[in-house]
């Protein structure tokens, strides 16, 4: 997203195809905050809502582990473990579980 508002070949690439604003003189447009100024009309509304939505996120996150909601990835570990104490009945089940539960999710290469 960075190029879309800083670089000047960019944003005036953007601008031709998707834009279609006026483009400042070549003066107003010497450096890469003036560049900037000018592509930020049409590029904060799509910044400003992405970061908006990533906040959210992170604010349903954190309250989640408030209310002892857990997450996607802990439903994921536990059910794991649970599969792995049927697999393995006859081993102690609080130790196969403290195990699966604490292991990576993915397998490294």
């Amino acid at each position: 997203c960075i190029p879309l508002v800083f670089h000047l070949g960019t944003v005036e690439w953007f601008n031709e195809i998707f834009v279609t604003a006026d483009v400042p003189p070549e003066k107003d447009l010497e450096t890469w905050l003036e560049v900037g100024a000018w592509s930020w009309n049409w590029m904060e509304p799509v910044l400003g809502t992405g970061t908006f939505v990533l906040m959210c996120v992170q604010y349903f996150r954190i309250n989640m582990d408030h209310l002892g909601i857990k997450p996607y990835t802990h439903r994921l570990k536990s059910g794991r473990a649970q599969r792995l104490v049927r697999l393995f009945s006859k081993y102690d089940a609080e130790i196969l579980m403290n195990y699966s539960e604490t292991a990576t999710i993915y397998m490294e290469k």
